[in-house]
């Protein structure tokens, strides 16, 4: 099981990469649901700066939104900061959700000693934007220049398989019953929208996009993303 772990993380690594990069806006919220005022410890602002040093045009949810951004909800992450101190330590997290409210990538935890709230709270906030790695590569690609990038083939259209589910301890089987019968083995990750696959000796990812499953993986240096018909 150890081996399909690191092959997830360095596929889901790529992946959300990739996603992220999709994203021009950013949302931040104006007040952050563990206090009770706007920009306590100027929090938000210090997202909002990070946000933007790292690429993205970036707005509270209080604020007037341009016209492409208002009119796609979904042409943009939102971000959000949980907070999981205690008595001796100040830790926080950064959460980047998507329009779905689904959670495409958070950051390690950012810790502080410092007994000042004030001091205590921007340290480990800087601390989580500082080590957060995706964040700090996104460069903002519209979907054409993405696929161009990646390659040919990035989908081929004709290894599309319809397949049953099975379930199993740690995830699925899936089966189909047609001549060149593969038996494809998919394992849970914390993403209901994102399976670890291993097909016949090929091992890549089984990822949701827009209500289609495609199974994901690199054969001589170039991605393969495989249409897969399946319901759970």
């Amino acid at each position: 099981m150890k081996k399909y772990i690191a092959l997830f993380l360095m596929f889901s690594t790529g992946v959300f990469a990739q996603n992220i990069n999709d994203y021009k806006y950013a949302v931040v919220p104006a007040k952050f649901s563990f206090f009770k005022e706007d920009n306590m410890y100027n929090l938000n602002l210090l997202t909002k700066m990070y946000m933007q040093k790292y690429g993205f045009e970036t707005y509270y949810d209080n604020e007037k939104y341009p016209m492409d951004l208002a009119n796609n909800n979904c042409s943009k992450i939102f971000i959000d900061v949980v907070d999981n101190s205690n008595m001796f330590t100040t830790k926080l997290k950064v959460v980047v959700k998507d329009c779905k409210n689904n959670i495409l990538i958070s950051s390690e935890e950012g810790a502080s000693r410092e007994k000042e709230y004030k001091v205590a709270y921007n340290e480990a906030l800087r601390m989580a934007f500082d080590n957060f790695s995706v964040l700090k590569a996104h460069k903002f690609q519209p979907l054409q220049k993405s696929l161009e990038m990646i390659g040919e083939p990035i989908t081929n259209q004709m290894l599309i398989k319809k397949y049953n589910v099975v379930a199993t301890k740690n995830g699925f089987n899936l089966i189909t019953a047609e001549s060149d019968y593969k038996f494809f083995q998919i394992f849970k990750t914390s993403s209901n929208d994102v399976f670890i696959g291993n097909r016949d000796n090929v091992s890549g990812v089984l990822i949701k996009k827009t209500d289609n499953w495609f199974f994901e993986y690199y054969q001589n240096d170039k991605l393969v993303s495989e249409k897969v018909e399946v319901k759970f």
